[in-house]
């Protein structure tokens, strides 16, 4: 089970100040194991800049957060989190399976091998295909496998429904469904309204 250490993401007062406007401020939640955190709000309301915060591609403006309870520098929590942001974050010039092993070099090996992600996500014939060449769905698709061949407690999705047909949408809502069985988290913005029956789905409307 991934969180039988019974992991947790603690978020204590939290602000964001951008452009010298802020977008929220004294936020507090606490994320655990087999959870998902839902952030919703509407464009510009701070969704991805939280988002940024938690992987630590920037500061708070004020509060802290802590993994495990202990502050994220002094954990483990940089090499239990995996993001998937708005943009696929994928190269274009390497092949679909190319990419998978870079970002299987990178981090720690999960339950799926390569072409098992492949397969799980739809592209097993897509493997020795440039990724310049495939589709907007299926570089999403590529995106999500990646989340699959490596070892992480909590994935980080931005809008992970982008791009994605109806089977797709359902593909990603059973990967999520299985990774909180095991005992992940996961934390999102999407505005796909979330079908996860049996998961233990928290709600933060940022306005």
């Amino acid at each position: 089970m991934l969180g039988s250490l019974n992991y947790s993401l603690q978020a204590n007062s939290l602000s964001c100040i951008r452009d010298d406007r802020v977008l929220f401020e004294d936020l507090s939640f606490t994320v655990n194991a087999g959870q998902v955190l839902l952030l919703e709000g509407k464009n510009g309301s701070g969704k991805t800049s939280l988002l940024r915060i938690l992987c630590g591609f920037r500061e708070p403006d004020a509060g802290e957060l802590s993994w495990c309870g202990d502050a994220l520098s002094d954990s483990s929590y940089f090499a239990d989190l995996a993001y998937v942001g708005h943009l696929e974050g994928v190269k274009k010039e390497l092949t679909v399976y190319e990419n998978l092993k870079v970002a299987l070099a990178l981090g720690q090996a999960g339950s799926y091998s390569i072409m098992e992600a492949l397969t799980r996500v739809n592209l097993e014939d897509f493997a020795d295909v440039l990724v310049g060449a495939l589709s907007a769905g299926q570089k999403r698709r590529l995106s999500l496998a990646r989340l699959l061949i490596t070892k992480n407690i909590l994935w980080i999705l931005d809008e992970p429904f982008t791009s994605l047909d109806r089977q797709g949408i359902a593909l990603i809502e059973t990967l999520m469904f299985e990774h909180c069985a095991k005992g992940g988290m996961i934390v999102l913005t999407s505005h796909h309204d979330l079908t996860l029956q049996g998961v233990d789905v928290q709600r933060i409307m940022l306005s």
